[in-house]
C-alpha cells in the first residue's frame, strides 16, 4: 500500500527508477512503488530507521520473489493447458 508522501523522501524515488528500470517487463511501475513504500515502513517500523540501501534491498528481494511466483503460476497454467497437470 503506497503510503502518502512516499515520494517526496529524498533517495526513494531513485530507488523506485533503479527498480522500475530492473525489473520492467515483469513488475509494473506501480508494483516497484508499492514494493519500495512497503519495504520503507517496514525497515522503519521493524529497525526505527529506513536508509535507503536497506529499503533498496528489501524491495528488491520483495520485487524477486514476486516474480518467481509469478512464473511458477504461468508454468503451472501452461502444463494444465497442455494436459501435463502435475
Amino acid at each position: 500500500m503506497a503510503h502518502q508522501g512516499d515520494g517526496e523522501l529524498p533517495g526513494y524515488e531513485e530507488i523506485g527508477e533503479r527498480l522500475t528500470e530492473e525489473f520492467s517487463g515483469v513488475h509494473s511501475p506501480e508494483t516497484v512503488e508499492r514494493c519500495v513504500s512497503a519495504a520503507r515502513h517496514g525497515a522503519q517500523e521493524v529497525t526505527g530507521s529506513a536508509p535507503p540501501d536497506l529499503v533498496e534491498r528489501i524491495a528488491r528481494k520483495h520485487l524477486q520473489v514476486l516474480a518467481m511466483v509469478a512464473a511458477e503460476k504461468l508454468r503451472r497454467a501452461s502444463r494444465t493447458t497442455l494436459g501435463n497437470a502435475p
